[in-house]
């Protein structure tokens, strides 16, 4: 096979669930262009078998390994490992906990999956999630008044999407969409403006947007909705409106819903 043709492989693993690690990895492969890139998670690790398996299929697949072991016997056991297969790994909770034992003169519980118990931040995403659900681009007005955080845009702004992911994060979102021809409801004006952000977009992004959307869907790509005098009508109506109401407004061009979401946050936060 030639080389420039073959897939790259990274294979993540934990004695916990492996979500972390796989995090940290998608994050970073999105920082490089090549899309020839697949991750194999290995789970629930628990012994020094498991630790030889996962080392000898990175081996075999010319892969690297990025791991969060919490047990030290387990992150011993991949470090000599994967010094005897040859294998590069990357420890990604090892170097963090050591820095807090370090820094703060406390040890670690040790136990793994603690970042995944059924505990009252657990139960309030799962809230915050069928909040954003059953809010979700102003099906009821009602949760304005509710929300934490509300957000305000023209058509594919990213409103579902953020919403969503801030939900994930605790946070109960309601997303209110915004047309020239449709009154905002007046609990957008009783609500504090620190609550409300309004997402703005560049107009010909947004065009390229709505007309991938027309035809995935399989409707006319030069119907008004993804004109760009359409476009700018609704941008302009949208603007004035953001000025009325003393919102932030947050330009979400090009720009990742997590970068996004953290601004929000950070915002709301402060």
């Amino acid at each position: 096979m030639n080389e420039q043709d073959r897939d790259y492989w990274i294979i993540v693993c934990s004695d916990s669930v492996g979500e972390t690690a796989e995090a940290v990895v998608r994050a970073t492969i999105r920082q490089f262009q090549d899309n020839r890139v697949k991750i194999k998670r290995f789970a629930h690790l628990a012994n020094e078998d498991d630790i030889r398996m996962v080392v000898r299929e990175a081996q075999e697949k010319h892969a690297f390994v990025a791991f969060t072991l919490v047990q030290p016997e387990l992150r011993e056991m991949m470090k000599k490992e994967s010094i005897r297969m040859g294998v590069r790994t990357v420890d990604i909770m090892g170097p963090m906990m050591q820095a807090f034992i370090d820094t703060f003169d406390d040890r670690p519980v040790e136990k793994p999956g603690l970042l995944h118990r059924l505990d009252e931040d657990y139960f309030r995403r799962v809230e915050a999630i069928e909040f954003a659900v059953k809010y979700d681009d102003g099906r009821d007005s009602r949760g304005i008044m509710q929300a934490e955080i509300v957000l305000i845009g023209v058509s594919r702004t990213s409103k579902t999407p953020l919403s969503i992911f801030l939900a994930h994060k605790g946070y109960k979102v309601a997303n209110l969409p915004l047309m020239p021809e449709v009154k905002v409801p007046p609990e957008l004006r009783l609500i504090p403006k620190h609550r409300i952000f309004g997402l703005t977009m560049n107009p010909d992004s947004i065009v390229k947007v709505r007309t991938e959307r027309l035809k995935s869907l399989g409707l006319a790509e030069n119907a008004r909705y993804a004109s760009m005098q359409r476009v700018l009508e609704e941008l302009e109506y949208a603007e004035n409106l953001m000025k009325s109401l003393g919102c932030t407004v947050l330009d979400v061009t090009n720009r990742a819903i997590e970068e996004t979401a953290g601004m929000i946050i950070d915002i709301y936060q402060n």
